[in-house]
């Protein structure tokens, strides 16, 4: 940002605001982890979904087709069958305070939307850099200041050594990748996509805990994960005739521009002999005093 030397296309406070929410989604999610279960987590974590949706159908104005629906209902439905697959066979904790666990979870979730669609916004309206520079700055001032009050106690309690700090570097580089990535998906597909694929994040980690820790997984993890992908493939097929659509909106928004244009140059042309008329006549009728001013 300071090599490039650009005017802010949005008020530095918006990004402000949006740090905000976007580090207290994180604080929210990470901290029900403690009061329940993964399998609530994942549940509710999918609250996103439609609080998304509806945020762009008001503010952004995105309309969406039977189609669209369709494809989120097979995700949502395919998530659902990895929580029955977790219930099945080993997740049956529920937590030391699941009531607490769900309204942080369901909190975040809702946080997140309104940070995704904040984001998909200002990423279309203003600028791509200009978002990350910012969220990032004032994102890790709003950080530090919570961690500094809230989580003083835990963050000396931490035995820092080899082990202890690879998985804080492993975690912060996937999180500068991600954020770094998000931009882009919102600005090409969307908050609702964007949401919709990071259902897939449980999935993955299915194949983590099969290649990497050698676990046995449920044969519903794998239809679900299919139902998933189904539903990824659903809801964004009606992405071209969306294109189509805007395509055909700009071809005639350019139609109108010129219509607008060429009216204003006739209608400047006809002020112009209109005037060349009006100077014409006042001059004629000065020729035709001066001479009778001499005659008398």
């Amino acid at each position: 940002m300071l090599y490039r030397r650009q005017p802010l296309k949005a008020k530095w406070y918006y990004y402000v605001l949006l740090g905000l929410v976007d580090v207290e989604a994180n604080f929210l999610v990470v901290k029900a982890y403690q009061y329940t279960s993964i399998t609530s987590v994942m549940l509710l974590d999918c609250w996103s979904i439609p609080c998304v949706i509806l945020l762009t159908w008001l503010f952004l104005k995105t309309k969406y087709k039977y189609r669209k629906f369709i494809g989120v209902g097979i995700c949502v439905a395919g998530l659902v069958l990895v929580v029955f697959s977790d219930v099945h066979s080993a997740d049956r904790a529920r937590g030391s305070n699941p009531v607490k666990g769900d309204v942080l979870i369901i909190a975040g979730a809702t946080l997140y939307a309104i940070s995704n669609v904040s984001e998909e916004f200002l990423v279309k309206s203003a600028d791509r850099i200009e978002l990350m520079a910012f969220l990032g700055i004032f994102g890790a001032i709003i950080s530090a200041v919570q961690i500094s009050i809230l989580e003083r106690n835990e963050l000396r309690s931490i035995h820092w050594s080899a082990g202890a700090a690879f998985p804080f570097f492993g975690f912060s580089l996937a999180m500068f990748l991600f954020y770094s990535l998000v931009p882009i998906l919102l600005k090409i597909s969307g908050s609702t996509m964007f949401n919709l694929s990071l259902l897939t994040s449980d999935m993955w980690a299915v194949f983590i805990r099969i290649f990497a820790y050698h676990e046995k997984v449920d044969w519903m993890y794998f239809v679900a994960f299919a139902g998933v992908a189904v539903g990824l493939v659903v809801y964004s097929g009606g992405d071209e005739d969306t294109k189509e659509n805007r395509i055909e909106i700009g071809d005639e928004e350019k139609q109108s521009k010129r219509f607008d244009e060429s009216t204003v140059l006739e209608s400047s042309s006809k002020s112009q002999e209109n005037s060349r008329h009006v100077v014409a006549s006042s001059s004629a009728s000065e020729e035709n005093s001066i001479p009778s001013k001499w005659e008398s």
